[in-house]
């Protein structure tokens, strides 16, 4: 879909152009360098206005909070009733795409880990509000105005120019209460919700404090988040923040739907004294039920990340288990992105080359934040030299292609998913990412809309349906059980929803309606038999879902004709990236990609489905400006006459 059609097809919560989460909220990962960097997020902050919260993720430092309203080098910290400080070595400069910091401790020591969150004021998502309180014995403020578009759900309230507790309304509470967020540091508190007879009120145009809610004549900013208030996506309806509250069962679990996929959420148990707690995709909120993945960081105290609660998302929302029964939790979620259908190849799909030598280190170049990776060993005489491992899943749970095991937690072969890249770790024993003089290829995939989804889910032993977030219907999906030793189930629109193949051999289509129900994916979900490749009780699956992208990718099927041809796939560039499997007789599925060579001078391809070294052809499939090419006179298997095929191709 081009970017005129978007634009045609809906508005944003301001009556502009459509806006999506990736336009408003990042959640981005860095690495300190000890001098001054500029930290490029893509979010418009001097010209749209914004807040981006600063945490050390390896140290104890300081959660900063700097916004726009109050300017740059103006900080506040979440763990602290402290009066705002200016610190000219932080957060220095906002700007169109990102911001700037110094080399302050809390934002920029050498070799330290940090994230940081940035919301941007946008209608219906959040806003800020700075006001001062009138003089003693009444502090009423009166209605100050705001720019939400909608009731606020949840406000963050604090004294800029004092000494005095966050105070945090959320529409969750129980009795209109607030917490004072650093409680639990700073006055010993049991940090249950206080209550303090209409402290605030809230309309979709004003706040206000009556009475003698807030101390007098001071300066206050408040921090405004909407609550399923619709405002984006092609339509203008789609929910990107969520404000609420649950409440866990007998056993302690809880399943929280949203009606989105989250990328952050903070959270606050109410019915006991707990820290509060953020989790967020990029450092390990994922699908995993064990919690080993999961990690939090608390905004009351300054400490480094820890292990948190044992939380999972899904396509819908996510889940609570192994906490008190009973438990009560209020919480603030934001959509994972993105949420616009990519119109470039290069914003979704990148192969990276890697010499190993078995020291933990970057490997960065793709252009993007990847969510998929498929290593490669190139050369490797025989063995394990496959690798499937994700965002979601979590980086160093590892599934082998060419083979039936189940998951291995594997954090050597890979210790996480950067920003623009992967870091593989020591990687000793499985060779499949990082061993010293091996050669690999990493071909790296992001999750956008109409072109590529991951989904896992636990299967039941009764047929029915799984909810993805593809936005399109899936004319390929590649799956496997997690936890099981399984075949790798396939779907092919082109084959219909009787037929299958298997990703880790060569074996034509088989028939049969328990992979898929005998029916065919929708644009919300795919349909799963009784099938243990597919849907076996208790078992845990992971699936990968792709589209034909306009531009982007195609999913298709040829002919052979036993010489030459071109195959069309819309492209203006080439494909870059190009699966091909022969589906009415045994065949490979074979992998090119133009990091390697797809030119008639060099064209290597590598198997999926088998661990045999990469081998050299000479223009077997090459890249041309409308997809690629095939020639079976260098190889005959991947254009025999009459022979049919599927193909996967990636611009």
């Amino acid at each position: 879909m081009s970017s005129t059609q978007q634009l045609l097809l809906g508005e944003g919560a301001g009556g502009g152009p459509p806006v999506f989460i990736e336009d408003v909220f990042s959640t981005y990962l860095y690495t300190g360098t000890g001098a001054t960097q500029t930290i490029t997020n893509n979010i418009d902050l001097s010209t749209k206005g914004g807040l981006t919260w600063i945490k050390s993720i390896s140290g104890a430092t300081g959660h900063r909070l700097t916004d726009t309203a109050r300017g740059a080098t103006k900080s506040l910290a979440s763990n602290s009733s402290a009066a705002e400080v200016t610190e000219s070595t932080g957060l220095t400069a906002f700007g169109t795409t990102g911001f700037t910091i110094g080399a302050d401790a809390d934002y920029n020591t050498s070799a330290a880990t940090y994230v940081s969150w940035t919301w941007r004021k946008q209608p219906k998502f959040f806003d800020i509000v700075t006001f001062t309180t009138n003089g003693s014995p009444n502090p009423n403020t009166g209605n100050i105005s705001h720019n939400l578009g909608s009731t606020p759900s949840c406000v963050m309230v604090k004294s800029t120019s004092g000494a005095q507790d966050w105070k945090v309304y959320h529409i969750g509470t129980e009795g209109g209460g607030f917490f004072a967020i650093n409680r639990f540091l700073q006055l010993n508190d049991t940090g249950t919700p206080q209550t303090s007879t209409n402290w605030i009120n809230v309309s979709s145009t004003t706040i206000s404090f009556p009475g003698n809610a807030l101390d007098s004549g001071v300066d206050f900013v408040a921090y405004l988040f909407a609550h399923d208030a619709g405002g984006f996506g092609l339509t203008g309806t789609d929910n990107v923040i969520s404000c609420g509250s649950f409440t866990c069962d007998g056993a302690g679990a809880a399943s929280i739907s949203l009606g989105y996929e989250p990328q952050w959420i903070m959270l606050k148990r109410t019915s006991s004294a707990t820290d509060w707690q953020i989790i967020d995709n990029f450092r390990g909120l994922n699908s995993d039920t064990s919690g080993t993945y999961v990690r939090e960081l608390e905004p009351n105290i300054n400490s480094a990340e820890t292990n948190s609660f044992n939380y999972s998302i899904n396509a819908t929302g996510f889940n609570l288990n192994s906490v008190n029964a009973s438990d009560k939790f209020i919480y603030i979620a934001c959509r994972r992105g993105p949420m616009k259908v990519p119109t470039v190849g290069t914003n979704v799909y990148n192969t990276l080359l890697n010499t190993g030598n078995s020291t933990a280190k970057n490997v960065t170049g793709a252009g993007f934040p990847p969510d998929v990776l498929i290593s490669f060993t190139r050369i490797l005489n025989g063995g394990n030299n496959q690798s499937l491992q994700s965002r979601l899943r979590g980086a160093g749970q590892h599934l082998k292609t060419a083979g039936t095991p189940a998951e291995v937690a594997d954090t050597a072969s890979l210790s996480s998913f950067l920003m623009d890249g992967v870091r593989p770790g020591t990687d000793g024993s499985r060779i499949i990412t990082n061993t010293t003089s091996r050669t690999y290829s990493f071909s790296l995939f992001q999750r956008a809309p109409s072109f590529c989804d991951e989904v896992c889910y636990t299967g039941t032993g009764v047929a029915g349906t799984v909810t993805h977030n593809l936005a399109a219907v899936p004319e390929l999906m590649i799956g496997k059980s997690r936890s099981n030793v399984s075949d790798w189930p396939v779907y092919v629109s082109s084959l219909g929803p009787t037929n299958h193949l298997l990703l880790n051999n060569t074996n034509t289509v088989a028939t049969g309606s328990l992979f898929w129900n005998s029916t065919a994916p929708t644009s919300s979900v795919f349909s799963v038999g009784t099938a243990n490749e597919t849907n076996a009780s208790a078992r845990t699956y992971v699936f990968y879902l792709f589209a034909t992208c306009a531009g982007v990718s195609k999913v298709g099927s040829y002919t052979g004709n036993g010489t030459t041809q071109t195959i069309n796939c819309g492209f203006t560039g080439g494909a870059r990236f190009v699966m091909i499997k022969r589906t009415d007789a045994v065949g490979g599925w074979y992998v090119y990609d133009t990091a390697r060579g797809m030119t008639v001078m060099t064209d290597p391809y590598l198997f999926l489905n088998s661990t045999s070294d990469e081998v050299a052809t000479l223009g077997s499939v090459i890249t041309v400006a409308t997809g690629f090419a095939l020639d079976s006179s260098v190889l005959a298997d991947i254009n025999v006459s009459a022979g049919t095929y599927i193909f996967l191709a990636i611009a």
